[in-house]
């Protein structure tokens, strides 16, 4: 079984109404060139504001299911026929906020979420102001075109991450992420940065005999310039479409399920696993 999935790489606008609004058209147009699973970047209705630390941002957040995003892409899941992938700012009550990803089945019926687990802390990127560390687990979802998973940015540099959820039963792992360069960084360590989170990702997909899906945002927030280059990689870690570093665009992948199956049996990384050794993994450090 093929699924064809579409990515949907865009610049954010200013409000998360505008961004609704823009995305829609895109989810569209991914539909009707194939797409059915639908993946957005990590916090698509929102600019990046973690740059800075400003308690005005968590009037951004909405709920979920229950928010305006959500419910309004159930409906255009249902409309299109399409899965979709949604991240959004999650407002949980009590002034607990989640960065987290709405998974909506292509009945537009609400599968679940995904809140994410691993918060990072760096100049530019002020997400342990923001974000409450995700309570929900690695997960993974049978939706109508397959069963995918979702990890959200900084998780994607945690094997243990896709490991969990590839153990679930994920075939397509999605990954929505938000990731750019600083300006005193690029010149020295541009190129490198962008080679490192891609290669740890294309690893992520042999290791666990799946389909990675890397959408990224463009265009240029604070001091943070984005660098798109949304990518599907197939189980042998082999990009099968990448897109631009500066453009707005939707990135079509075709997945072949069956091929997937077939790398586990002939690759059984999952029955090899020597798991009577590993309980290590739980400690901070082994002495």
């Amino acid at each position: 079984m093929k699924t064809r999935i579409g990515l949907i790489q865009l610049a954010a606008e200013e409000s998360p109404a505008q961004n609704l609004a823009k995305t829609i058209p895109f989810i569209e147009e991914a539909a009707d060139k194939g797409a059915k699973i639908i993946g957005l970047q990590e916090m698509f209705t929102t600019r990046y504001f973690c740059i800075r630390q400003d308690v005005k941002n968590f009037d951004l957040a909405e709920p979920i299911p229950a928010g305006t995003s959500t419910r309004t892409l159930c409906d255009v899941a249902k409309r299109l026929g399409v899965v979709i992938v949604a991240p959004l700012f999650e407002a949980r009550g009590n002034e607990v906020y989640h960065n987290t990803a709405a998974i909506i089945d292509a009945d537009g019926s609400y599968l679940g979420k995904y809140r994410k687990m691993h918060i990072p802390q760096d100049p530019g990127f002020e997400e342990k102001f923001y974000f409450t560390p995700g309570d929900l687990g690695f997960r993974a979802w049978q939706t109508a075109y397959g069963k995918i998973g979702v990890c959200i940015c900084w998780d994607q540099w945690f094997p243990e991450s896709a490991r969990l959820t590839a153990m679930a039963g994920a075939q397509i792992i999605f990954y929505p992420t938000a990731i750019g360069w600083l300006p005193e960084e690029k010149p020295t360590l541009g190129e490198a940065q962008h080679c490192a989170w891609e290669t740890v990702q294309r690893g992520h997909a042999v290791a666990n005999g799946c389909f990675v899906a890397a959408t990224n945002r463009v265009g240029v927030e604070g001091d943070t310039e984005f660098w798109g280059q949304s990518f599907v990689a197939n189980p042998y870690g082999e990009i099968i479409a990448r897109a631009s570093a500066d453009r707005e665009e939707i990135l079509i992948a075709d997945c072949d399920l069956d091929q997937q199956r077939e790398f586990r049996r002939i690759w059984p990384f999952m029955r090899d696993r020597r798991i009577d050794a590993y309980g290590d993994l739980g400690k901070r450090l082994v002495d």
